[in-house]
């Protein structure tokens, strides 16, 4: 999973990068102190991989991972080249969502762009810039495709349909507000628009508001209610205590959160909303060399994830053992749990379940 940070200048994104990642990219109280596009790779937070570990004695435990990518700061104006966000835009193209950051926090310290803290006018630009660059592609892929549009019925299709993604962007709406039909998907696939990715919205608050999870500030419901009509996730974070948290072991951890009254940590709560957001979870395999968890789509059968791990797997798949990580953990063992009957003997039309311990029987 790959998630792209973007937001404007000074609203904490950096801080919240170096936080999530332990990078140490810079981070300092003016605009575009990041000049190339930071990437940090993140483990996912789980564990049951932990607990299969101490089960299994095992000599590695291997967890998903997020690959998180920080770029520089945009501002108005970025994708005509004002300040330096217009050259990072392409970095997050290949990412699967979008994380914007917004500033919900008063602090005369820390400059604001614009001059005063206003969300829902932070949240416009950036979307705005997003759609411009959007329609610079756009444009682009037109100009091309109408050359052999008169003569080539496919391309004429295309060319039709790039028309009408046109007009959403230039009604300012974003690409994932369109309805696309099963036969223009390649087209607009193809295209790998940034305002058809989906986008979770971390709301910045100061640590006084994270008790409450943002509850009190006006800024963040506004933020929740304009998430919640685009069809986005929320969940509320102050950058700056995550950088406090990241340098604590675990135990401490736990500690801190406690005295700060949370039940978690901002990485916690942005894996979680990806997540759901992206439709993903995670089946385990377990053994004495290795216990690890695989991110695959929810829906996904036991041939496509065995194929996760190899393409061997895949294609000489047999059957899978399937059982549940709880069981396994309560039973002991894989064969007490199939002495109980509890390991499902499970063909190619098995559909994968979060948490399920696999192991997978093929012939290649």
């Amino acid at each position: 999973m790959k998630l792209g940070i973007i937001g404007l200048p000074n609203v904490g994104k950096s801080t919240l990068f170096n936080s999530l990642t332990k990078a140490g990219a810079e981070s300092a109280n003016y605009p575009f102190c990041t000049i190339d596009p930071n990437v940090g790779i993140v483990p996912v937070p789980d564990e049951r991989i932990y607990k299969l570990g101490e089960l299994y004695h095992t000599k590695k435990v291997t967890p998903a991972v997020v690959e998180f990518v920080d770029i520089a700061g945009l501002v108005k104006g970025a994708s005509k080249g004002e300040g330096l966000g217009n050259q990072f835009l392409a970095n997050i193209r290949e990412v699967d969502a979008i994380v914007h950051v917004v500033r919900c926090f008063e602090d005369p310290n820390v400059i604001h762009v614009d001059g005063s803290v206003d969300p829902l006018r932070d949240i416009e630009t950036i979307t705005l810039e997003l759609i411009f660059a959007d329609l610079e592609v756009l444009e682009r892929r037109i100009s091309r495709v109408a050359k052999s549009a008169r003569m080539d019925k496919e391309a004429g299709k295309e060319h039709e349909f790039l028309l009408k993604v046109k007009d959403c962007l230039e009604d300012g709406k974003c690409a994932s507000a369109m309805e696309v039909s099963e036969d223009d998907q390649k087209y607009f696939d193809a295209l790998n628009l940034l305002t058809a990715k989906p986008v979770i919205f971390a709301a910045n608050v100061s640590e006084d508001d994270l008790a409450d999870d943002g509850a009190s500030n006006e800024g963040v419901q506004k933020v929740r209610e304009y998430a919640a009509a685009n069809g986005s996730e929320v969940f509320v974070i102050c950058a700056s205590i995550e950088a406090e948290i990241a340098e604590l072991d675990d135990d401490e951890k736990a500690m801190f959160l406690e005295d700060l009254g949370i039940s978690e940590s901002g990485l916690d709560k942005l894996i979680a909303a990806s997540y759901r957001t992206l439709g993903l979870m995670s089946f385990l395999t377990a053994g004495e060399d290795e216990c690890r968890a695989w991110t695959i789509k929810i829906g996904t059968k036991a041939p496509q994830a065995a194929g996760k791990i190899h393409s061997d797997f895949e294609r000489g798949f047999i059957k899978a053992e399937v059982v549940n990580w709880e069981v396994l953990l309560r039973e002991g063992s894989l064969a007490a749990a199939r002495e109980k009957g509890l390991v499902g003997m499970e063909g190619k039309e098995y559909v994968v379940q979060d948490g399920d311990v696999i192991l997978f029987r093929f012939n290649v």
